[in-house]
């Protein structure tokens, strides 16, 4: 079965740094276009951050300058690195992709001080 799991999520204060990892199971990994998403509590899930195939890189307004999107093919790995973290960015991130509409399980992140 295909799988997507995150991991490093937790509790930072304001102006800390966290880094999201998501470990592609099953997958062709190499090909495929990998999304992070986040909703937060009463709100709409949301599309933070993309890269390609190729490597090329795409954000949210609101994480541009803050989150860098990477990825390790001979890990079947992605990652978000974030910083300058601020309350608003409080949610529970999820790493996706298609074909398929395969998704993680999400890990929570907390800012607050």
């Amino acid at each position: 079965q295909v799988q997507l799991v995150e991991s490093g999520g937790g509790l930072v204060q304001p102006g800390g740094s966290l880094r999201l990892s998501c470990a592609a199971t099953r997958l062709v990994f190499s090909i495929r276009h990998i999304n992070w998403y986040r909703q937060a509590p009463g709100k709409q899930r949301e599309l933070v951050a993309t890269i390609t195939s190729g490597g090329s890189t795409s954000y949210t307004d609101s994480v541009k300058g803050r989150f860098t999107i990477s990825r390790d093919n001979a890990k079947n790995m992605v990652y978000l690195q974030m910083n300058s973290l601020k309350p608003e960015d409080t949610a529970v991130y999820y790493c996706h992709t298609l074909p398929g509409d395969i998704w993680g399980q999400g890990t929570q992140v907390t800012v607050s001080s």
